[in-house]
């Protein structure tokens, strides 16, 4: 067994990364009472900030620059395909793709497309107003047998 490995196991149960001073981040040890209860009342009274130093925690206390890097090599692709698809056309339409060709028949096969939706809509209101006159129909059929019966005309077939 190597000097370095019987230094590691006889550490003792203090070893960690606050002990070492060439791993401590930044600021002094915590206390761990205190943190912890003060990251449940933080859930408790302001969830959106304790939830953040929990992460922060599990990132190992990072600088200001060093979650700024990580977060924007983690992140800041997909904010760059989310946004930059939207930048000369607007939410509502699409960036033009540099041929011509394509672009025209993208546009005829969109505006088709909305033409069968609107189709489909029509068709979809339509039938709902058929299914409420059965209903109205039989409401009125089942109300003028229940007016036939009562006023003694006999049975009649429901």
């Amino acid at each position: 067994m190597s000097d370095s490995a019987s230094a590691a196991w006889n550490a003792g149960p203090h070893a960690g990364p606050w002990e070492n001073r060439t791993n401590r981040r930044c600021g002094r040890k915590p206390g761990r009472g205190l943190e912890i209860a003060g990251i449940i009342l933080g859930f408790i009274f302001v969830w959106p900030l304790a939830l953040a130093y929990l992460v922060w925690k599990m990132m190992g206390y990072p600088k200001y620059d060093q979650a700024k890097a990580f977060l924007n090599d983690t992140f800041g692709r997909a904010k760059d395909d989310l946004f930059s698809s939207r930048g000369a056309a607007g939410f509502g339409g699409f960036a033009s793709t540099g041929n011509a060709a394509f672009d025209e028949y993208r546009r005829s096969e969109l505006e088709r497309l909305e033409e069968e939706r609107r189709k489909l809509d029509e068709e979809a209101r339509d039938f709902r107003n058929f299914v409420e006159e059965l209903k109205r129909a039989k409401d009125r059929e089942e109300f003028d047998a229940y007016m036939a019966k009562r006023r003694g005309n006999g049975p009649t077939n429901v």
